[in-house]
């Protein structure tokens, strides 16, 4: 029997060559597999077809909208995960799921390979490798656009030849990346980072300049996890696609910025996540109620280094699973409901409510019936700066 290689089929020019191109190249057998994300496009059984009419001996399709939406997205929730505080992590999210289910594959079909469409300059094909070798370091890796130096050019020219049933003529000015999670854009114009966004770069949110009514939101979570929505009952899926379509409708969650890149490059991305902004904004605020102060300032430092490894394709290292563990403890009480106005780009906290809230009002307020004992606070001060002020003290000593 020879060899199997498992390849990441998305159904465009780039993987469809790919499978002819491997199976000439490593005398293999390809499987291909296409993984539904909620990233929308071709009916997945389309795209299934075209994969063994490219030569494929066998095509699978996984529907793991539901899958990648809780296993996924919401740990993104619950860590509030922005890669430098403003990224909310969308293709960086779904490589570690597609990975799960090529090993999946290679282990069903007895595939000795993995192949990706990854180029050899980008953050995925990190993703992709460091999240096979430790789910399964006995696999191969093959990456045909890096390492048989694989032009777009050659692709088409190779697709003729070939009579692969695939359009060769269109190609987008830019290269696109989308979930239910948000949309990636980049290249293009794009790569003078001076020029501006225009209007015909969007797909997932609404011109937020445009006049219109705003929309309020109210969303309900349970050990941070959301819920509901406006008190109907919801999945993570249905919640991120919920919003995705009112968040988008009032232009939340556009991004324009220069990103910092793996590999070490600086990189120029436009993103679109309306449904997750939306949630992690909301998210944030209900731990603002729920979650101690000590606890609070240590794990918005886990956040950043959550994200930073989901970005960096660590999402199966241990650090990665020891941090988890820590925030799932952290969301035990982060229960309540969050309002938002959305409108004009933004999503906007309006109120928060939450039977385990440590704020507390007689505490909080400066009216009639404040029960906080201020005499207590002199005393207080003066043991919290008494270090600085010894430290400063000899410090002026020293100096004379």
């Amino acid at each position: 029997m020879s060899e199997r290689v498992v390849l990441a089929y998305s159904g465009g020019l780039d993987t469809s060559v790919a499978i002819p191109y491997l199976a000439e190249q490593t005398g293999a057998e390809v499987i291909a597999v296409a993984v539904d994300v909620g990233q929308g496009g071709e009916d997945l059984e389309v795209i299934r077809k075209r994969a063994l009419a490219c030569g494929a001996v066998q095509a699978e399709v996984v529907d793991a909208r539901e899958e990648f939406a809780d296993g996924y997205c919401l740990p993104a929730i619950q860590a509030n995960a922005l890669y430098m505080d403003r990224y909310p992590l969308v293709s960086a999210l779904s490589r570690p799921l597609i990975v799960k289910h090529l090993v999946a594959a290679a282990r069903a079909h007895g595939g000795t390979i993995v192949s990706h469409g990854c180029t050899g300059k980008g953050n995925d094909q990190v993703r992709f490798e460091a999240g096979i070798a430790a789910l399964a370091p006995h696999l191969k890796v093959v990456a045909p656009a890096r390492d048989f130096a694989w032009t777009r050019d050659k692709a088409i020219r190779y697709a003729q030849e070939k009579g692969l049933p695939i359009d060769v003529t269109h190609k987008s000015p830019y290269s696109i990346d989308q979930n239910v999670w948000g949309r990636a854009v980049e290249t293009g114009f794009l790569e003078d980072i001076w020029n501006a966004p225009i209007e015909d770069l969007y797909s997932y949110t609404a011109d937020p300049s445009v006049p219109r009514d705003p929309d309020e939101v109210v969303i309900t979570f349970a050990a941070g996890r959301p819920v509901a929505i406006d008190g109907e009952t919801v999945t993570p899926y249905q919640a991120v696609t919920e919003l995705n379509r009112r968040a988008g409708a009032q232009g939340v969650g556009r991004l324009d910025m220069v990103e910092d890149r793996l590999v070490g490059i600086k990189s120029r991305e436009v993103y679109e996540a309306p449904g997750a902004i939306t949630l992690i904004t909301a998210h944030q605020e209900l731990e603002a109620v729920t979650v101690e102060r000590d606890l609070a300032r240590f794990k918005r430092t886990v956040d950043q280094r959550w994200a930073e490894l989901t970005y960096d394709g660590l999402w199966y290292s241990p650090l990665k699973q020891a941090l988890d563990a820590f925030i799932a403890q952290t969301q035990r009480h982060v229960s309540g409901e969050v309002r938002l106005t959305l409108h004009g780009g933004r999503a906007t906290v309006t109120g928060r409510r939450s039977d385990a809230s440590l704020y507390d009002f007689g505490l909080a307020t400066y009216d009639e019936g404040d029960m906080f004992d201020q005499s207590l606070a002199r005393g207080f001060v003066e043991l919290w700066g008494l270090p600085s002020k010894l430290a400063a003290a000899r410090d002026a000593r020293l100096a004379e």
